[in-house]
């Protein structure tokens, strides 16, 4: 019989979330034929519907499990900053998304058939951010560690430009002199860029692009000579996790699951490993909940944030 794991209340945690956001745009619709003027499906369009993806629904998984979260990020001047402002004002967030030029808001577009995904579009930009833009980054990320009690930050990385070098370096520098603890979820560019971060957590296809075929101890200890990180994570899809934190690594496979859909997995994983870990939790439990919580949401078309009744639940 699996061992329960109880959560802990995380109502008394602020987390600051930092990364690019962007729209998840679902146009919903019915197959009934093919189009004439090619072999593709014609889909009859029934709904359209904006969610708030990316960095924004980390901080949304944040929210939802009880926490208090602030969100730093970047957008464009265009209709869908607007959009995408409207959408996080009915959350009970605390949001910072700066509106550059030169910049267009990030929007994946997915177009559905009941739960399948016939098509994305991706309408974005993914130059890194000129000087001036990421002084302001700064400016507005000092501005929030003053005026909050901040328990923790996770830099959520898409490679949209915005988390450049410069301005990964400029907050882990920041954390580490203010004794915040870091939780990151890399990309392939500027994956080795966050020098003693807490926790480091890539996922498997990323782990082979950066480091190779090697095991996954092998993968933690080039990890740690480039970082010098305390944990490092790495999600294997239906194989479940590998932890290690430090004095000892395991991988804690996941339960069976109907998959729906694995957008937005790896975003409830980031968020409850940071809250637990901040709350002191073993390890063991710290992955026996990860994989619950990533696994719940696949079960969900889209992307959603983790429901904690039902985390809870699942859990006991």
């Amino acid at each position: 019989m699996n061992k329960s794991v109880s959560l802990p209340d995380f109502s008394d945690l602020h987390l600051l979330v930092v990364g690019d956001v962007m729209i998840d745009r679902y146009i919903n619709g019915q197959v009934t034929r093919i189009s004439p003027e090619a072999p593709v499906p014609v889909v009859e369009q029934k709904s359209i519907e904006n969610r708030a993806g990316g960095s924004a629904n980390v901080a949304l998984n944040i929210r939802s499990l009880g926490a208090k979260v602030s969100l730093l990020s970047i957008g464009g001047h265009d209709l869908e900053f607007d959009i995408l402002n409207e959408i996080l004002s009915e959350t009970r967030m605390d949001t910072h998304i700066l509106k550059l030029q030169n910049r267009k808001t990030s929007i994946k577009t997915r177009v559905m058939c009941g739960n399948q995904q016939l098509l994305r579009i991706d309408h974005e930009d993914k130059h890194d951010l000129n000087p001036k833009e990421e002084a302001q980054l700064m400016t507005a990320f000092i501005d929030i560690l003053t005026n909050n009690q901040i328990d923790g930050i996770i830099l959520q990385d898409y490679n949209k430009g915005m988390l450049t070098k410069n301005l990964i370096h400029f907050i882990m520098e920041k954390a580490n002199a203010e004794i915040i603890p870091t939780f990151v979820d890399p990309k392939e560019k500027n994956f080795f860029s966050y020098k003693n971060c807490t926790l480091f957590k890539p996922n498997k296809k990323e782990i082979r692009q950066a480091v190779g075929d090697v095991t996954w101890d092998e993968a933690d200890t080039l990890i740690r000579q480039n970082l010098q990180n305390k944990c490092t994570l790495i999600t294997l899809g239906s194989e479940g996790i590998y932890l290690n934190d430090g004095f000892s690594s395991n991988v804690y496979p996941t339960e069976q699951r109907v998959i729906a859909d694995v957008c937005g997995a790896g975003d409830s994983v980031i968020s409850i490993v940071a809250l637990c870990y901040i709350k002191g939790m073993k390890s063991e439990d710290i992955a026996k909940v990860a994989n619950t919580a990533g696994g719940q949401v696949c079960e969900i078309p889209g992307v959603v944030p983790v429901n904690l009744e039902k985390l809870m639940q699942e859990l006991s």
